[in-house]
């Protein structure tokens, strides 16, 4: 073969090589864009994939005591509120359709925890927000061991996303809407192994060589 055709086959095993690399490239950056969708639009106030979920045992609303870690192998939605909280009472309705969907789901839960302490009174509060059966554990925290203590929260609601090995993937600070089909994907996501989107969320901001993610239109 003269070195002029070798050459040229070459050069076409170059440029074949480089399509190809470059449409994988954009393929894997698609699915990390398709994959951080909800978690961009829900924006949390912390997202990240090197923090564990502090362990708890705390009892639930008809005394029973109840360990976050007996929920590990699915994908958590921790809720801590309290009903002298406003914004809590309005996004519980949220909350509870997000627990129905949960409930035919093996990939995630619904908890929530409040700071009160007279169970009866946020029983009937939640008949009352709910419009009848409470889809969701309740568990007790009137001490604040717990929500303050070992999680830090301060103000209501804040949600966090803990997935099925027990690191804290996203908390998100105020109200949300959790009815809406994005919450679901949110949950989907992050049980996914390697919790799927790869974008590190700090006070709400994308940060990390992936946070272009958020707003890649290319």
């Amino acid at each position: 073969m003269k070195t002029g055709a070798i050459i040229a086959q070459f050069s076409f095993i170059l440029v074949a090589a480089a399509t190809v690399f470059g449409f994988v490239s954009v393929a894997k950056r698609d699915r990390a864009r398709s994959s951080c969708t909800a978690l961009c639009a829900f924006a949390p106030a912390y997202a990240g994939r090197d923090r564990i979920a502090p362990d708890f045992e705390l009892p639930d609303i008809d005394g029973k005591p109840v360990r976050l870690s007996s929920y590990r192998g699915k994908t958590v939605f921790l809720n801590f509120w309290t009903e002298t909280c406003a914004p809590c009472k309005e996004e519980m309705p949220s909350i509870a359709n997000l627990a129905k969907v949960a409930r035919g789901r093996k990939d995630f839960v619904v908890v929530t925890v409040t700071t009160d302490e007279d169970r009866q009174k946020v029983r009937d509060l939640l008949s009352v927000l709910l419009e009848g059966e409470v889809p969701f554990p309740v568990l007790f925290d009137p001490e604040a061991k717990i929500v303050g203590g070992k999680y830090g929260t301060k103000l209501f609601p804040e949600t966090w996303v803990i997935d099925k090995d027990g690191i804290i993937r996203a908390r998100f600070d105020g109200a949300r809407d959790w009815s809406a089909a994005l919450a679901v994907e949110i949950g989907e996501t992050v049980s996914k192994p390697g919790g799927g989107c790869p974008i590190d969320f700090v006070m709400g901001v994308p940060r990390g060589e992936n946070a272009g993610l958020c707003g890649d239109d290319s």
